[in-house]
């Protein structure tokens, strides 16, 4: 192992060549790992974690406050774990439409950006597309990075069949009015969208765990139909029986040339058998190993966020939040259906800055997926799992240094390969001068919308204002974005900032 030492002198050097280079026109590219890891545009070998880092002022999940910026000296680079989910956004959404305020504590911000569509160009193959574009702030020195990360889109005639396994919460927290007629409404859908290489089983747990229907070919819909029907509610939420079970299904019938994943809908309010995230994933840990993901989906008006999010960022899988027969169709009927592949495994991004141009920089949001540097190319340590057509962004706040000029940041996303594990990478940089000089008038519209959803989650956790902007402007802002894209979901945005100003 190299000493550390030499492992900043490299990082240091890799820094020097990449700021005398420039390279903000490079396109993003992919390779194969094993070449020579200090070129234009691509970030250096990760030095080892500074010595403290483990020992640093808790985040905003324990805060409520955003992280402080970080010193830009050689050797600091900024590594995360992809995440495509959304559940933050979706609960937060209906606990303002229905007049409260979100709790802190479950607002993420990068789930409030990921919820919105992005127009990053897809690659030509496998893998990610790289985008990186940045505005500069008025009057503050400072400036806001947009990192990119794109999947090509889904090809329905050549997605390989589906193995999923549905766990479905039938305590009695779930007779909340209309909470298990949406699930059963959602599964209905789902049956009748499935091809004839697909696979249901159905499980369903209380205080007990019980399979309704094996493993069973999606033609065989009338049983499928039949066993979401007698989905009823019965009593407590030992959540862990039922992912046990549905694990075991899972198992029993995996195919190796198909997508097998663990569907669990629930309201994540386990309170009988373990209801740790971490102890139920030891229980069904060696079924989960079998390339076997895992998809929560969030229901009910009192929502377990934390065990929720947690089972699906270790799980090797995603979260998202239904909250009305709309939030169904979209998640079930279309959004599943073309998304069951696999694009990339152990999905990890690393953002190397340079310190000669940026001061110190904060990304905003990801703080239950961030990983030490030294994590980004040891392919054992767990990333996310991407499918296709999906897009990932991260925003940084960075202090720009006064009068610095030359290459800004490289962004690395690493991955594995669904079926080899080979791994891979695909790198672009950005340069200041590349910057634009207004956010409000010289970026795209979805870098505006992204900007917006950023700031909204940040009033919500902290009142922090990540542009410089209140509420009532970023509301202002968010309506000439929906003019402007003619996306509902952006209408929908504007309209819950509204809701938050009017609550104080």
């Amino acid at each position: 192992m190299k000493s550390r030492p030499l492992a900043i002198a490299l990082a240091v050097i890799a820094l020097l060549l990449a700021a005398a280079c420039g390279g903000s026109s490079e396109s993003g590219t992919s390779k194969p790992v094993g070449e020579p890891r200090i070129r234009q545009g691509e970030a250096a070998a990760p030095p080892e974690r500074p010595a403290g880092r483990e020992a640093e002022a808790p985040g905003p999940a324990e805060t409520g406050a955003p992280d402080a910026e970080r010193d830009s000296a050689p050797g600091q680079v900024s590594t995360f774990a992809l995440d495509v989910d959304t559940a933050s956004y979706g609960h937060a959404r209906r606990v303002l439409a229905e007049g409260g305020r979100p709790d802190p504590a479950q607002v993420r911000p990068e789930e409030f950006v990921n919820s919105f569509r992005q127009d990053y160009a897809e690659p030509g193959g496998d893998g990610f597309a790289v985008h990186l574009d940045g505005a500069r702030l008025p009057g503050s020195g400072a400036a806001l990075v947009r990192v990119g990360l794109q999947t090509r889109g889904a090809d329905p005639e050549t997605r390989r069949p589906a193995n999923l396994t549905f766990v479905v919460d039938v305590s009695g927290s779930m007779a909340e009015p209309g909470r298990l007629d949406l699930v059963r409404e959602s599964l209905h859908g789902l049956v009748d969208q499935l091809g004839p290489g697909d696979r249901v089983a159905v499980v369903a747990f209380s205080d007990e765990a019980e399979t309704l229907v094996p493993m069973t070919p999606a033609t065989g819909r009338a049983e499928l139909h039949a066993a979401v029907e007698r989905l009823t509610v019965r009593q407590s939420t030992n959540l862990e029986a039922g992912l046990a079970e549905g694990y075991a299904e899972a198992a029993r019938s995996f195919r190796s040339m198909a997508t097998n994943r663990v569907i669990l809908l629930s309201d994540g309010l386990a309170n009988t058998g373990e209801t740790s995230w971490q102890g139920i994933l030891d229980r069904v840990k060696e079924s989960a190993g079998r390339r076997i993901t895992l998809l929560c989906v969030g229901v009910g008006r009192e929502y377990g966020d934390a065990l929720m999010e947690q089972l699906a960022d270790n799980g090797d899988g995603a979260a998202v939040y239904v909250g009305s027969a709309g939030d169904a169709r979209e998640v079930f009927a279309e959004r599943l259906t073309t998304t069951l592949d696999l694009r990339a495994r152990d999905a990890k991004a690393q953002v190397a800055f340079n310190p000669s141009v940026v001061e110190s920089y904060r990304l905003i949001g990801y703080e239950n997926r961030e990983l030490a540097a030294e994590d980004f190319r040891d392919d054992a340590r767990d990333g996310g799992e991407i499918g296709p057509g999906h897009s990932v962004t991260a925003l940084y706040r960075v202090r720009l240094r006064a009068g610095a000029s030359g290459q800004l940041a490289t962004a690395t996303v690493r991955w594995q390969d669904p079926d080899t594990r080979h791994p891979a990478e695909a790198s672009r940089s950005l340069d200041e001068r590349d910057l634009s000089g207004a956010l409000w008038e010289g970026t795209s519209p979805r870098f505006q919308v992204d900007v917006v959803a950023a700031s909204f989650a940040e009033h919500l956790r902290s009142r922090e204002a990540t542009a410089g902007l209140g509420l009532r402007e970023l509301g202002r802002h968010a309506t000439r974005l929906a003019e402007t894209t003619e996306d509902p979901m952006v209408t929908e945005l504007a309209g819950l900032i509204d809701r938050a100003a009017a609550l104080g």
